[in-house]
Order: structure tokens, then C-alpha cells, then sequence
């Protein structure tokens, strides 16, 4: 293994101070916490919007702090949840009164850590404390991490259009139903070309074959739903997509937004190639590509593979996903 670390058991730690070394004037972490805020958090008169989970699929979460996106990020050791200790810290540092909405992935220790965590917020600061459950990996369910469908690459779009709400000074219902929108209309699915490699194990966390590839994938690294032998990028992004498509059975003529997401060890010309046939299936199910994003988006440490996601579009999710937001790992200008 060889890896930019010094001390396995000090990643997150050393990275966390890293991200505030670079970003000085818009984040802040809690004292003796794993946590980021927002450096003006609480922000006055706006609900909060918060979130979390394991390390090692950055920039996810806390690349996405700042105006118009999150206001806070629990970041857990690698693949591994936040202690509901620490996510209520975060949940009472970011309140300005106005609530602050929980966003949370699939996975089981992450709903149960911030379940609790609400509930001693709540108890500790008189908090008003919502929730939300991202579920948009139509890959497998009730797999090794969840009950249910995985949360994936769809949590990026509740992030923005829940934080675009939020700051334009809407309740917490309203941020919390515009969240509920886009975790109903956006549907993921990945691939893997190769395993992962989590520093404190030092070596893949599963095999694949030579000619291998996993379809399906979840960004731990379970199980997919089929191995298949190494095809092509075109036909493994009509596997990915139109398996995405048949979920969410978007009528003629939708408008939509499609992300090709690396895993974290792909270059970037090849996620322009998935996108360069993506954007030809839109063509052909008769879907407008209202926007296109292509880049790490939430990752899998060093996983070689890729995501495609799909979200279903209306003016108010078109509106919202334009309102500007600045963070370290995205920004969109009026």
C-alpha cells in the first residue's frame, strides 16, 4: 500500500486540520471534535442543514459547507458513522433558533447516531430537530449496511436544494419537504473496477478478478449485483443507467440532471466518456439534460468505478439547485 498518510489512526484527524488550513475563513471545528461548521454558524434567522458519515468519500461531507449548502459535517472515522455525541455538538452549534434539518445516507448506524443524537439535542438545547433519509441506490436492498436502499450520490442534490431553501430564509417544513422531493425523484447506481483500500487495513477490502468489474457496488464496498466480466464504457453506462431509468420512470420530455460521479481513483477523461453516452440515452428516452455534472462527488477513498444519478425535475427544484451556493467543493454563481 502506498498512501499520502502518516499514522493510519490519525487520517481523519490530519485531515480535518488540513481542510481548515485551506479554508480558514469559512470553516471552523468543534473543540476535541471531528467536526466542521460553518465559521459563522450559527447563521442568524436560517434554518440549519446539517450532516455526516463515515470518512473516505470526500469531498462528501464537509466539502459542501458554506452559504447556500451546509452549515454543518460530523465527519466518523473511515466507512464508519459519527457518535450521536458528537452530531448533537454539531446539531446545537449550528441552531440559530429556526431548527436545523438532519440529512443522513442509508446505512444503519449513521440513521440510528443521528436519531439519537436529535433526541439530546432536543433534550439538551430545546432544539427543533427533522430529518430526512437519503435512499437513492437502486443497486440492492436490505444490503450488508442497511435496511432498505443504500444512500449514495443523491445526497449531493438534497445538500444543495435543502440548503438553497434554507437560505432563502424558508421554514424548516419547507426545507424538510423539498428534501423529501428530491430523495423521491433521484435514483443512483455504481460500478467498481477495483476495490478500495481503507488505510488501517492496507489492503483491498474485496477481490475482483483480473477481467472483473462489480456492478452495483455500494461506496463501503458491498456487494453489488452482478460480477461480470470488464465491458466496455458505453455498455457499462447504459447497464448503470437504464436499470437508474426503469426506477424512476421519468415521463417523455423530463427535464433532468445527471451526474457521472467518480469513485475517487478515476480519471477524469473517463467520466467524460461515461457522460458523453449518458447524455446520448437522455437523447434516447426523449430527456432534456437541464444540467450535467462530471467529477468526485462523494467518493470511495481510492475506488476505480463510477456512478450515474438522475434527478427528476421541476421549476422548483430548477430554481433551487441554480441558487448560489459557495463551498470548497462546489460553487454555483447567479
Amino acid at each position: 500500500m502506498k498512501k499520502l498518510i502518516n499514522d493510519p489512526s490519525a487520517v481523519v484527524d490530519e485531515m480535518l486540520d488540513g481542510m481548515l488550513s485551506a479554508h480558514p475563513d469559512e470553516l471552523r471545528r468543534l473543540p476535541d471534535t471531528n467536526v466542521l461548521v460553518r465559521k459563522d454558524a450559527p447563521v442568524s434567522d436560517k434554518v440549519a442543514v446539517v450532516s455526516g458519515g463515515g470518512s473516505g468519500h470526500e469531498p462528501t461531507h464537509a466539502g459542501y459547507l458554506g452559504p447556500g449548502m451546509l452549515d454543518g459535517a460530523a465527519a466518523g472515522e473511515m466507512f464508519t458513522s459519527p457518535t450521536a455525541d458528537e452530531i448533537s455538538e454539531m446539531i446545537q452549534a449550528c441552531d440559530s433558533g429556526k431548527g436545523v434539518l438532519n440529512v443522513v445516507k442509508n446505512y444503519e448506524g449513521d440513521v440510528m447516531n443521528f436519531e439519537t443524537a436529535g433526541e439530546l439535542a432536543e433534550m439538551e438545547s430545546d432544539v427543533e430537530v427533522a430529518e430526512v433519509v437519503v435512499n437513492d441506490d437502486v443497486a440492492v436492498e436490505d444490503s450488508l449496511y442497511t435496511s432498505g436502499r443504500r444512500g449514495v450520490c443523491g445526497t449531493i442534490l438534497v445538500h444543495k436544494v435543502a440548503g438553497a431553501m434554507a437560505d432563502s430564509g424558508e421554514d424548516l417544513d419547507e426545507v424538510r419537504r423539498v428534501a423529501e422531493k428530491v430523495i423521491d425523484n433521484v435514483a443512483t447506481m455504481g460500478t467498481a473496477l477495483t476495490s478500495c483500500i481503507t488505510p488501517e487495513k492496507g489492503e483491498p477490502t474485496f477481490d475482483l478478478g483480473e477481467n472483473e468489474i462489480e456492478l452495483g457496488i455500494g461506496i463501503h464496498g458491498e456487494p453489488g449485483v452482478e460480477r461480470v466480466e470488464m465491458m466496455s464504457a458505453d455498455e457499462i453506462t447504459e447497464r448503470l443507467t437504464e436499470q437508474v431509468l426503469d426506477d424512476l420512470s421519468p415521463d417523455s420530455g423530463a427535464e433532468v440532471l445527471t451526474i457521472v460521479n467518480g469513485m475517487g481513483g478515476t480519471p477524469l477523461s473517463e467520466l467524460y466518456i461515461v457522460n458523453r453516452k449518458l447524455q446520448s440515452l437522455m437523447d434516447d428516452h426523449d430527456l432534456t439534460t437541464w444540467d450535467a455534472w462530471v467529477g468526485d462527488y462523494m467518493t470511495s477513498l481510492d475506488m476505480q468505478g463510477c456512478s450515474v444519478t438522475v434527478l427528476v425535475l421541476d421549476d422548483e427544484l430548477k430554481e433551487l439547485l441554480s441558487h448560489p451556493a459557495e463551498t470548497p467543493a462546489l460553487t454555483v454563481q447567479q
